[in-house]
This record gives structure tokens, C-alpha cells and sequence, in this order.
């Protein structure tokens, strides 16, 4: 298992200030790990937060801290699956995978993620400023933000 890296109080701070108001506003936290991201955008007004950490004590540690919430310990592929079903939809989803993993090359091309976007639904990537994203037709960058190690990617669907 690998440590947990919780976002930064810097980087966490200038996610929000970027994301402006969220209120009311459905937040999808992926590779949530201590569920940090996704408490903070509870506390900024969103109306719900789904979290999603395939490492069971850490989900359930998240649902101790937030019991109304939806936490799923699930691989990322069968947590889409299961949000798809439900037909789920979300106005921002962030996503923190373990950095130098091959994850910047997974997520953009995620297997049916663009069916939890709302229109206009911005999808955040915290990463390595050493990784790159693939490229895909799904998705357009509409901003990279670098916090020292840290790179947040803002895309938004084509």
C-alpha cells in the first residue's frame, strides 16, 4: 500500500480560490485517501461530495468523519461503473492519483467517466509537475497551476 499524500494546505487553498463558489454544486473526489479535497469542498458549500479510496481503512476512516456522505472503496474503473449506473452526474471531479504512477495516461481516457460530467462539469488533476497528461479528444486544458512539486491541470469536455 502506498503512503497517503494529502493536498497540500497551499495547493488546497488555491484549488478553492480558483473553483470560486461552489455552492450547491455535486463534487466527486477520486483517490480521496484521507478525504481532505473532499471535506473542503463540503465546507465551501458544496451540496455533496462522493469519495471514492480503493484502500478499505482509509475509506473507512473517511466515513467515520462524514457517515451522510457516499465513500466507495472501490478501484477507480468500478467506482465509474457503479456512479454510471446510478446514472450520477457531478459539476467538478478531482481526482489525486499516487504521482509517477501511470495514472495521467489512464484518466483522461477513463472508460465511460465523461457520463458523470454535468455540462460544464470541470475535472481537476492533481499531479507531479514531472508528469504530463496524455493528450485525448475528450477533453480541452483550460489551465495548469504549479504549487513548488505540485501541478493542478483544469480540463473541461470538448
Amino acid at each position: 500500500m502506498k503512503d497517503v499524500r494529502p493536498t497540500s494546505g497551499k495547493v488546497l487553498g488555491a484549488l478553492f480560490n480558483i473553483l470560486g463558489d461552489i455552492e450547491g454544486k455535486k463534487f466527486l473526489d477520486l483517490f480521496a485517501g484521507t478525504g481532505r479535497v473532499g471535506i473542503e469542498a463540503l465546507k465551501h458549500g458544496a451540496e455533496s461530495c462522493v469519495f471514492v479510496e480503493s484502500v478499505k481503512n482509509r475509506a473507512d476512516a473517511i466515513k467515520k468523519l462524514i457517515p451522510e456522505e457516499i465513500i466507495l472503496s472501490l478501484d477507480i474503473r468500478r467506482a465509474v461503473s457503479w456512479l454510471v449506473k446510478r446514472e450520477m452526474k457531478f459539476d467538478f471531479i478531482f481526482a489525486d492519483p499516487p504521482y509517477n504512477s501511470d495514472w495521467c495516461e489512464v484518466l483522461p481516457n477513463l472508460q465511460n467517466l465523461e457520463k458523470l460530467f454535468n455540462p460544464d462539469c470541470i475535472f481537476i488533476i492533481e499531479h507531479s509537475i514531472r508528469e504530463n497528461l496524455i493528450k485525448t479528444d475528450k477533453f480541452n486544458i483550460i489551465s495548469e497551476r504549479d504549487y513548488g512539486e505540485t501541478r493542478l491541470t483544469f480540463l473541461k469536455m470538448t
